[in-house]
This record gives structure tokens, sequence and C-alpha cells, in this order.
């Protein structure tokens, strides 16, 4: 009969599964046990997991804040002046522009838009600046959109505009039927939008001609030319076409523009503030962390080196150590999370709404598995250079 050649490597294999389960074991029993060094750890965990993902679901939110008019504007692509990288005025578009998009292969429709600073003028003689947006009928490519109160056929009626819901009070107690002053001339309000306030004024919606009238802008000038592809059309082959067509504008798709704006915000506002407060949790959890379980080495030391006496070797502690890193990272991470989702949804306004992406759910545990496990560096350090005579001194 012939032998297996395979058949002396399973009991070996077997063996070191048993270990490798049996030093798991009993790390995750020690840290159990040890219920104030548990606690202690386990705060540093959550601390990081709470602070880091706060920051990430604030910067979420801001920045959807700052690409909602793009995203739901209802545009495959947007014809913007040239350098255009935020959703802000540069030079106007003229008529031009307009009629050779909508002459461009590939496109279905081609709307201008109206994007201008306002001031309304509040009963007790007060200013306020509103973001003032004017839409074409019928599609309204621009919005609004959220409304809580009122129709988007509203704008239809003679000096009608939708302001936002949130800052009624602010803008002079708006209701509907409301008249207030809106850059020197008498407006009705029509409806109110919820949410709809990026880090600027407010938008408020008008029908195009009332706004350009409203802001002095020209018939035949317009902020930007908003563009809706043929059915089964690649906006991005569309966007091609007309970048071509129009080389002294700026033409993106709606997922470009969306990226330009969240690069520019990263690059000149966000990235640093929000970076800098979500590596320091991590930092400071890394610490909390790192010293706790070196705490608990020394807590238990003949332990240890009762270990290392009776055959325990270096890498069976390593184990040990990091089954207890994997144990404090997943319990720290599931309370961090239930913590921010619960303070998320206490936040949660018409001015800022965090958003945790799915992802982060599981980034969370994967991040605070590998912090740590570096942070038990230095106990393993202290484990390894443990001498197993000292038990008998």
């Amino acid at each position: 009969m012939t032998p297996n050649p395979t058949s002396p490597r399973r009991p070996r294999r077997a063996w070191f599964g048993y270990r490798a389960r049996a030093m798991a074991a009993l790390g995750v029993e020690m840290m159990i046990y040890d219920k104030p060094k548990l606690a202690g750890t386990l705060v540093g965990v959550v601390f990081a997991v709470v602070l880091s993902l706060q920051q990430l679901s604030i910067l979420f939110g801001l920045l959807d804040k700052n690409t909602m008019f793009v995203d739901h504007a209802g545009a495959d692509v947007w014809i913007t002046p040239a350098g255009t990288e935020q959703l802000q005025p540069g030079a106007p578009l003229s008529d031009a522009v307009l009629m050779r998009a909508r002459t461009t292969p590939g496109v279905a429709i081609a709307e201008p838009l109206v994007y201008a600073g306002a001031v309304i003028k509040t009963p007790l003689g007060a200013s306020e600046p509103v973001t003032l947006i004017g839409t074409a009928a019928p599609l309204r490519l621009g919005g609004p959109w959220a409304m809580v109160a009122g129709d988007p056929d509203v704008l239809a009626r003679p000096d009608t505009v939708i302001f936002e819901d949130a800052e009624r009070d602010k803008l002079g107690a708006l209701n509907l039927g409301s008249r207030r002053e809106l850059n020197g001339r008498l407006v009705t309000v029509g409806g109110f939008t919820w949410g709809l306030l990026p880090f600027g004024p407010p938008y408020a919606f008008g029908d195009i001609e009332l706004v350009r009238e409203l802001v002095r802008a020209p018939a035949d000038q317009h902020t930007f030319v908003l563009v809706r592809v043929d059915a089964g059309v690649d906006p991005e082959e569309v966007a091609a076409r007309l970048a071509a067509a129009l080389p002294e504008t700026k033409v993106m798709t709606g997922a470009q523009f969306h990226d330009s704006i969240v690069g520019r915000l990263i690059a000149d506002q966000l990235g640093v503030s929000f970076g800098t407060s979500t590596a320091f949790g991590l930092l400071v959890g890394f610490a909390i962390v790192a010293l706790s379980m070196f705490s608990s080495v020394l807590d238990h030391i003949r332990e240890f080196g009762t270990l290392k006496a009776i055959g325990c070797t270096n890498f069976d502690l390593t184990k040990l150590l990091l089954a207890q890193s994997i144990g404090y990272a997943v319990f720290g991470s599931l309370l961090g999370m239930a913590l921010v989702t619960g303070m998320s949804e206490g936040i949660r306004s018409p001015q800022l709404v965090p958003i945790i992406v799915p992802e982060l759910y599981l980034l969370a545990p994967a991040a605070m598995i590998v912090l740590c496990m570096l942070a038990s560096g230095l106990a393993l350090l202290r484990v390894r250079g443990l001498e197993p005579g000292m038990v008998f001194r």
C-alpha cells in the first residue's frame, strides 16, 4: 500500500489550528476577566470611532449640501463659463451658446438657467441674502425640488417666488401668500422647499423671466445651460460634442461637475480641517489602546511568564494579543457606530444632515482592527522579552 505523503501534515496542521484557537480563546477570556482594562481600552476604540465617523459624516453632509443642486437639477450635461470648478456665476453665456447646444446631435432639451444673488427685505427693515435661481418652463431644469408646501407650477404666476422653509422666520415670518420686497420689487411667496441650504445663502426659485428682471440680467444672457440628452445616449459623448462645438465654455456631465465641486471644496476648505480632526481621533484612540494593552500585560506579567514556562512561544503569545486586539476593535466599533448613528439622527436638521455612507460601517471595524493591532506592538515587545524563569523567582 502506497503511503499518502500528505497524511503526516494533517495532524501538524490540526495541532497548529488547535493552538491558535486555544491562545485566541485564552486571550478573549483574559480580556473579559480584566473588566477595568476592558472598559479603558474600549473607551479608546469608541472615542476613535465616534470622532472619526462623526467628522466624516458631517463632511459628507456638507459636501452633499454643496452638490445637491447639481445632483437634483435634472441635467445630464452642464454648459458653464470657462474655468468653472464650483457652482457659482461666471462670465454670462450668450444665446448663441444656447442655440448651438439645442442643435447638437444627442441633445433632447437645452434650457437656460439664471443663478444670482439677491436681497429680501423683512417687515422689520432688515435685509437678508438669498441665492435666486431662475428656471424655464415646462421642465424647470434646475428646480425647485423637495417641496413641502406649494407646487413648482406656481412659478408660472406673476411675481411668485418659492423660498426655503427652514429660513421662514429669518426672512420675516414668511407664509404662503406673503408679500416681500425682493431686490426692490414686491413678490408673492408661492411655496417652500426643505433643506436647500448650501454653504452660502438659501436657494429661492422663480421663473427665469422674473429672475432676469429682479437681477437685471439681459434676456440674451444666461448663467448656465442645462442639457438633457436623448434616451439611450451616453452623456459623456454628448458632452464631448458640445465641448468641441463650444470651445469658449466648459462642458461637464452632471457627475463630472459633482466631482469638480467636491474636489475643490476638499482642496480649499474642508479637507485640512476635517482630516486633522479625524486623524486626532484616531491618534488619541491609538494611544489609549496601546497604553491599556501594555498596562494589562504588566498586570498579568506572571501569567504570561507561566505560559512561556509551560511551552508557549512568542508566536503563541502574539496570537493571544492579536485576538485581544480584534476583540477590542470589533466590540468598540459596534458601540461607536451605534453612538454615531444616534448622534447623527439627533443633530439632523435642514441646515445639516450628517451622512454615514454604508461603506463606513465596513471600513470602521477594519480600521480599528488595524489600529488595535498596531497599538498592541508595545505589549508585544514586553511579552517577547519576558523570561520564563521569572515565575520561579
